[in-house]
């Protein structure tokens, strides 16, 4: 082979190797922007999913707060316990009562009912979210009535309570059932005008205390003991 031949054969080796080393470039640079491009995808969805978290999915409504103070409250005592009802509500100077169903049909109109506050009848097909609410996000009756029928039990305070008793009401909401705190329990200033200071209700059930006293957290946690996962409707 002459020279110039084994030269136009070495610059043509050349000329291959320089396309193969760009090829080979540009490939990884696709597969980097793929990469990043997947990156990017990824932490949006993660970004999103925290979003929706924080407003309020799952089993939390939107009017629900998780920022509520607590304060502390006297242990369990020996009536704090469900067969132990009527003995906590005698000695916290509060009745538990139980009344008939008034309904149970879901409609969109308010509905007039026969307590107060409300034990049971017809209701909004939205049952109001679990959780403790702010004062002015008190979910309509039609809303909680609803949520009474799934066994959930609500926890009432009068507008006008002092802080430190709804800070120490938080604390008897957040005490564990079934190894969960705030187990299937709603607390939420009351809108029906009830006669009480702070008061349970569960479907058909009613625990109402018109002086707020120590006494009254044994007779609240007896009450949801009781009545707790008892509504016509299971839902968890």
């Amino acid at each position: 082979m002459s020279s110039r031949q084994e030269e136009k054969q070495r610059r043509r080796e050349e000329r291959l190797a320089a396309e193969q080393a760009a090829a080979t470039t540009a490939q990884r640079a696709r597969r980097l922007q793929l990469v990043g491009g997947a990156v990017l995808v990824i932490a949006v969805i993660v970004v999103a999913v925290v979003l929706v978290a924080g407003s309020g999915g799952g089993n939390k409504g939107s009017n629900t707060t998780s920022d509520a103070a607590s304060a502390p409250i006297p242990a369990p005592g020996p009536n704090a316990k469900a067969d132990a009802l009527p003995a906590a509500a005698k000695a916290a100077g509060c009745v538990a009562r139980t009344y008939p169903s008034e309904g149970r049909n879901h409609v969109t109109s308010t509905v007039k009912y026969k307590t107060n506050p409300p034990t049971s009848g017809n209701h909004n097909p939205n049952p109001a979210q679990d959780g403790i609410y702010k004062p002015a996000n008190t979910p309509a009756k039609e809303n909680f009535v609803h949520t009474l029928e799934h066994g959930r039990i609500e926890i009432q305070y009068k507008p006008g309570t002092p802080r430190h008793t709804v800070d120490q009401l938080v604390s008897v909401f957040n005490e564990k059932v079934h190894g969960v705190a705030g187990y299937k329990t709603l607390l939420f200033q009351n809108n029906t005008g009830m006669p009480y200071a702070v008061a349970a209700t569960a479907w058909t059930q009613l625990l109402g205390c018109p002086k707020m006293n120590d006494k009254v957290f044994d007779a609240i946690r007896a009450f949801r003991a009781r009545y707790v996962d008892k509504g016509p409707e299971f839902i968890p």
